[in-house]
């Protein structure tokens, strides 16, 4: 068994490995090259953009009347130049296949800028609602403040109460003294009793 295993292992070219059979898997660190794509590509922003700018032409009163102007010049061209010049003669088949594929391609373009419209109205309404949502988060956060503050200054000593109080305590004591003056007179005499102990050691 030993030789078989040893022959098959110089079968193999040098530097090749059990890892080296299996498909590289792509790398992480590089981009991966572009696909090829039949279809031409454009820029959807862009594109967006310039259906907005032949939109917002179309709505407008100079469109209608350029518009105005252009088929009456095609319908007097087709009917008073001679025969030979007339390209479109009555029933102005060619006017109408044009009328109609400007309609064919203007309602989407008018569909096109009302649905970019209609996302950037999205848009602002989502950034006009987190900024009510943060005004009135912010307005019940000041309410809590100054209701805070309400009761912090309710438990304050303030100057009227202050002033209060010393009036009243001038007054205690003022009562106080006038009760004092009348129990010894104007001029109460003021006696320094002796204790007996003391009277007895002079002796």
């Amino acid at each position: 068994m030993a030789p078989e295993r040893e022959g098959t292992r110089e079968r193999l070219p040098a530097g090749a490995t059990a890892a080296g059979r299996r498909p590289r898997a792509p790398r992480l660190d590089q981009p991966r090259p572009p696909r090829r794509r039949l279809l031409p590509e454009w820029d959807p922003e862009a594109f967006g953009r310039l259906s907005e700018r032949i939109a917002r032409f179309i709505g407008t009163g100079r469109f209608l009347v350029w518009m105005t102007v252009v088929i009456i010049v095609w319908v007097l061209w087709n009917v008073s130049v001679p025969r030979e010049l007339r390209f479109d003669e009555y029933p102005f088949i060619f006017l109408t296949l044009a009328l109609s594929l400007q309609a064919s391609y203007a309602a989407p373009l008018i569909l096109l800028a009302q649905n970019r419209q209609d996302d950037r109205d999205r848009v602002n309404l989502e950034q006009d609602r987190k900024q009510n949502e943060r005004s009135i988060a912010d307005t019940e956060y000041l309410t809590r403040e100054i209701a805070a503050l309400r009761i912090g200054l309710g438990e304050v000593a303030t100057r009227d109460w202050i002033r209060s109080e010393l009036q009243d305590m001038v007054k205690e004591l003022e009562e106080r003294q006038d009760g004092h003056k009348d129990h010894h007179g104007p001029f109460p005499a003021i006696r320094a009793e002796r204790p007996p102990e003391r009277d007895a050691d002079d002796r």
